[in-house]
């Protein structure tokens, strides 16, 4: 993932997708090994079974690249073909074993119980009362037409709470429009869904994702769907949903906010509720809350965003300090 609060952060990583006989396997082994011995390191046991289909999709990986390095004719562009083959493999294996290595934190984090959470309609408002007869979540408003505008590294980012409402799973969830511009053009366009508990927390539900990409050699210049890649929605393909905003916060909790395995599972810490920063489009003095946003996709990789209270995010720092700030919030 990516990215905004908004939106995922953005990974470089193995893709992987095993064939629904392997995932059979997979569970029934999980489920055979946990019969006969200690049943509670759901969290690591599920690590070690995505880092083994991690290992098979880069072998089937090296496979079919050896496959097309056969077809090459000349024998020195074929050899070449077989080395690179060889060396990608070694690297998918390695980004396996880190990717790994930060599930592990991950579940030292939140712990090793099952990730299940209760996702049903009856606990969710209706989006439509939400700023009418039922108090919005303070760090993310979530009232149709509230719109934020975010400027940094080159981009313009554009949220806007629509009026459309997605069922997912059953539950009602608004959907609201994430653009990305570049240079006047769309690279991410996406419609996030969420819903609010009747507790006040904010869940997200899914997102549905459309990547472009630009090609100065096209007549006229356009945006060009290139993927789908980071779309996801609860209760399809085993994906689950989770909180996106706390309604009241506590310094030191640490909570997944998605979980579909090896393509969305961003995972937040809450740092502080009494931080201070400014930005063009909102400030805060000892009231801000600050979090840290990782994902174990991409290990290593951290961001810290930081939230005014009936506002909502106003900025988002990255580990080298680069700042993607709130220009303007309009209701």
């Amino acid at each position: 993932m990516t990215r905004m609060e908004y939106r995922h952060l953005k990974q470089s990583r193995l893709s992987w997708r095993l064939p629904v006989a392997v995932l059979a396997i997979l569970c029934l082994t999980v489920s055979n090994s946990a019969g006969a011995k200690d049943r509670s390191n759901y969290c690591t046991k599920t690590a070690k079974l995505v880092r083994e289909a991690c290992f098979a999709e880069a072998k089937d990986d090296l496979m079919r690249t050896r496959a097309n390095c056969i077809n090459v004719s000349d024998r020195t562009e074929r050899g070449e073909c077989f080395k690179e083959a060889r060396e990608s493999r070694s690297e998918a294996i390695e980004e396996c074993r880190d990717v790994f290595d930060a599930r592990k934190d991950v579940c030292d984090a939140v712990g090793e119980d099952r990730y299940d959470p209760s996702f049903e309609a009856a606990d969710f408002v209706d989006p439509d009362a939400i700023g009418d007869t039922i108090d919005p979540n303070p760090y993310f408003p979530l009232v149709v037409g509230h719109e934020w505008v975010y400027e940094g590294n080159g981009e313009t980012i554009t949220v806007t709470v629509t009026n459309k409402v997605k069922m997912v799973d059953g539950v009602p969830c608004r959907v609201v429009s994430d653009t990305v511009m570049v240079g006047g053009f769309p690279i991410e366009i996406t419609d996030d869904w969420y819903a609010q508990h009747e507790n006040g927390d904010l869940w997200y539900c899914g997102e549905s994702v459309r990547n472009y990409e630009v090609f100065s050699d096209d007549l006229p210049v356009e945006a060009e769907l290139v993927d789908i890649e980071g779309s996801w929605k609860a209760g399809r393909e085993r994906a689950k949903a989770g909180i996106s905003h706390f309604f009241s916060p506590q310094v030191g909790t640490t909570y997944r906010q998605e979980v579909f395995l090896g393509d969305a599972e961003d995972v937040v810490e809450v740092l502080s509720i009494t931080e201070s920063e400014s930005t063009p489009g909102g400030s805060c003095s000892g009231n801000c809350l600050m979090t840290r946003d990782f994902t174990p996709l991409d290990p290593g990789v951290n961001e810290y965003k930081y939230y005014v209270p009936g506002i909502g995010q106003i900025l988002e720092i990255d580990a080298e300090g680069n700042r993607i700030e709130l220009v303007s919030f309009s209701e």
